[in-house]
Order: structure tokens, then sequence, then C-alpha cells
């Protein structure tokens, strides 16, 4: 089972608002997911980021695969970093 980190979209017609999920990659963009770990929201200037740091390192650490834009989004927390710095530590 290959488990990917992606958004779920969400909010009215032109006005996304999304949820950085954990998802089986074969599952559909707005469907199923193993576990909801924050927020992304494009439309405030700027954009808020809100990710549980504890739950997406957790992830990383068992192989979940995170899609583009969310590798951006944790590039912008810090959390890749960290996560590459514990790695290191091993």
């Amino acid at each position: 089972m290959a488990v990917k980190i992606r958004l779920k979209r969400m909010g009215a017609k032109k006005a996304p608002f999304y949820r950085v999920v954990v998802a089986e990659s074969r599952s559909p963009r707005d469907g199923r997911f193993i576990e909801e770990i924050g927020t992304y929201n494009p439309l405030t200037d700027p954009a808020q980021i809100s990710i549980d740091e504890e739950k997406a390192l957790r992830w990383l650490g068992t192989g979940a695969q995170p899609s583009d834009t969310v590798r951006y989004l944790f590039r912008q927390a810090g959390i890749l970093k960290k996560f590459h710095e514990s790695k290191l530590q091993k």
C-alpha cells in the first residue's frame, strides 16, 4: 500500500480551502483518507499554513510520500529540514 501526503480540496466554488491529509495513493483526491494533519488557505495574504508537525514527521518517517505542493508547504513550515536533520542523526 503506497501512502501519499496530499491536499484535499474543500470550500466553495472559486474559494478553495485545503486540508493536508494522508491517504492511500489509489483513493480519489477528495475521497477516503487515513488522517488529517493540517490545513492550507491560499486566499489569505500571506497564505495560511497550519500543519501538525509531529504527525507530519511520523508519516514521513514511515515512508509516506508528499505531493509536490505538500512538499513546498512542508518546506515553508520547516518540517522537511527537521525531517532531514533527524535522519542524519540516526
